[in-house]
């Protein structure tokens, strides 16, 4: 049975990590430097792409690995303080979903966001390291050829929960790849029909 002062320990967890998830990293920068709102602009998304077009390559990269650190941190600080005998591998889980809702639906932009991909895999990382490189490998290999990140994105979160059985880590580890892959196809909806449909926007030209 489950102690009370888990159950608080757990929620306390939740709720930083999706604090910390909630930054609005991509948001911050080009308001910072453009003086715009992201949201009104291109796809609308917070994240790294759309940060692209507004404000080129260099912050692009930038912005993904602050949104991957992002996805990092909760997940190590829960995995290193708060293992608790009973319930190994719970509280990193709980950080890291918590951490990738932040960032997609955050509480300082009327629960918008980003699409989780890069604090996602920065989650998969902290979970286990060789996951999350392989991941962030194929997302990076499949957006290079295809010039498509929504597809490296769909393609890469998918064999997460795989990877994860393969490595022979624990079940609240392959449960939340597999919850994460589908969340993140989720927010992609609209980019699949776009590349069903052939309409999708290139990373570049």
């Amino acid at each position: 049975m489950i102690s009370p002062s888990i159950i608080i320990t757990f929620v306390i967890i939740f709720i930083v990590a999706y604090l910390i998830g909630s930054i609005p990293t991509g948001y911050l920068i080009v308001k910072k430097l453009k003086g715009i709102d992201i949201r009104e602009t291109g796809s609308g998304s917070t994240g790294a792409t759309n940060v692209k077009r507004i404000l080129g390559t260099k912050w692009f990269f930038i912005v993904m690995l602050l949104d991957g650190i992002k996805g990092i941190i909760p997940v190590a600080l829960a995995a290193n303080f708060f293992d608790f005998f009973d319930f190994e591998g719970i509280a990193p889980v709980i950080a890291a979903l918590a951490v990738v809702i932040g960032h997609s639906k955050s509480v300082f932009l009327g629960f918008t966001g980003g699409k989780s991909v890069a604090t996602g895999i920065g989650t998969l990382i902290a979970l286990c390291l060789p996951v999350g490189l392989i991941v962030a490998a194929v997302w990076a290999t499949i957006t290079f050829a295809t010039k498509y990140v929504s597809l490296g994105s769909v393609i890469a979160v998918t064999l997460a929960p795989i990877l994860m059985n393969a490595f022979n880590q624990n079940v609240y580890y392959i449960c939340f790849a597999a919850l994460c892959a589908v969340y993140v196809i989720i927010l992609h909806k609209e980019n699949i029909v776009r590349l069903i449909q052939g309409t999708e926007n290139k990373v570049r030209k």
